[in-house]
């Protein structure tokens, strides 16, 4: 499981890029040795494949916020 924290912003649901990080160090580590990985984070599960140099993210998307700019 990953959990990001965002400076400024604090716990978010998910994080591409923290994700493929996570899956790539992994690998490079030696803690995984199967592609894809599936990374759990609180907004959902996402697969990443490829390499650690080149890894490929997919997940779904999920609408979350709805807003309207005034100005």
């Amino acid at each position: 499981d990953l959990r990001v924290w965002e400076r400024g912003a604090g716990p978010t649901l998910a994080c591409g890029t923290g994700a493929c990080a996570t899956a790539a160090a992994a690998w490079i580590e030696g803690l995984a040795t199967e592609a894809p990985l599936h990374i759990r984070l609180p907004g959902g599960s996402l697969r990443i494949e490829g390499t650690a140099a080149a890894p490929h993210m997919r997940g779904p998307a999920r609408h979350v916020f709805s807003g309207e700019w005034v100005g």
